[in-house]
């Protein structure tokens, strides 16, 4: 059997145990076919693989991002095949279509990829991964430990029990509430539980940081996370993230590709003469935007070097230094004027992040140039 020289997209609609298969031809008349359900193990893949390069030795394999992961991606591509994990958000779907299975997804894939309607998403390395992994892993923590805390203030609300300084649960307040006594010893125990669970949370916070301090030392893309971190509101964890999420800032060609990626870019709907911009986007990346948010209300406060900023900046090089007092000097007075024109505070704080991002995009191109 002779072999076809054209192009065969295969579309993927991957599950935890079963991946079902459609694949269709480069011609554009030629009729998608829907070859079944395979399972996820390696040995399943290979005579997928086999099965297909049977009818085209050219294989474009697409599938959604998803909870599985990119583990298909790579083996996919180790096996010398090429592959594409599209965003899901970005799929063209019909408004009417109200029926979705497995058959029908792996068949609008493989159509969409052939005629390239299909937008790919970043595929971070196994070792970016690992630092994404760890940074999430901190936020999911820092979650629960707000949840642990909100319980229990809400049981000592109930019971009338009132701190009366500032709960910040520093060694004043720990104080406090080692000293707190319930009326029965039912609600005595409740009332342990919910602090020894706040506790063992914030325990586990610090053994995460502590490693991630650990494992970004090593990591290809510390000199990035180390520049940046002279830039004000760019902590280590804030440095960490972000870079953990983008990963090689050097794939953007320019600043406003990576604050679209953010989700930072406003919405727009133009229609004629008529041009409105709305709220932003929200498309992106929410893990980084949201720590380069809460960055930026640090520049609510006139231009200044604190000692604690010394010490971050005296670490980078001279170069991202100078990017990131220029920086701190023009977002400063911009937040000032943003909140003049009337526009409300976290508007112009959003404002800052996006500003922010382009400064960050600057010291990582000229730290990778440097290097």
């Amino acid at each position: 059997m002779k072999k076809s020289t054209t192009v065969l997209y295969v579309g993927l609609d991957v599950h935890k145990e079963s991946i079902a298969v459609a694949y269709t031809s480069q011609a554009r008349d030629s009729e998608t076919v829907y070859l079944g359900q395979v399972g996820t193990r390696q040995r399943d893949v290979d005579k997928l693989i086999r099965r297909l390069l049977s009818k085209c030795q050219n294989l474009v394999f697409a599938y959604e991002a998803g909870p599985c992961g990119y583990w298909l991606y790579r083996y996919l591509t180790k096996k010398g095949q090429e592959c594409h994990v599209v965003a899901p958000s970005l799929i063209p779907r019909k408004p009417g279509d109200r029926v979705k299975t497995d058959r029908r997804d792996a068949v609008k894939i493989a159509r969409l990829m052939r005629s390239g309607d299909l937008t790919s998403v970043y595929v971070p390395v196994v070792e970016d991964e690992a630092i994404r992994d760890l940074t999430r892993a901190r936020e999911d923590a820092m979650k629960d430990l707000k949840s642990s805390k909100q319980r229990l203030k809400a049981f000592l609300l109930r019971h009338d029990i009132r701190y009366e300084g500032r709960a910040d649960w520093k060694k004043k307040h720990l104080q406090w509430l080692s000293r707190v006594k319930c009326p029965t010893p039912a609600q005595q125990i409740v009332f342990q539980e919910y602090v020894r669970a706040a506790a063992v949370v914030v325990e586990r916070i610090d053994r995460i940081e502590t490693e991630l301090h650990d494992q970004v030392e090593g990591w290809r893309l510390y000199p990035v996370v180390l520049a940046i971190q002279a830039m004000r509101g760019v902590s280590f964890i804030v440095a960490a993230t972000v870079i953990a999420e983008l990963g090689d800032i050097t794939r953007f060609d320019n600043p406003r590709q990576m604050m679209s990626y953010l989700g930072l870019t406003p919405s727009e709907h133009t229609s004629g003469n008529r041009r409105r911009l709305g709220g932003i986007t929200k498309a992106g990346n929410a893990h980084a935007r949201r720590v380069l948010v809460e960055g930026a209300w640090s520049y609510r406060h006139p231009a200044r070097v604190s000692v604690y900023l010394q010490k971050r900046i005296n670490a980078a090089p001279k170069v991202a230094q100078d990017i990131a007092w220029k920086a701190q000097v023009r977002l400063c007075k911009r937040y000032r004027r943003l909140l003049a024109r009337g526009l409300h505070s976290n508007k112009a704080t959003v404002a800052i992040a996006r500003e922010m991002a382009a400064y960050i995009w600057d010291i990582g191109r000229h730290v990778a140039i440097a290097s």
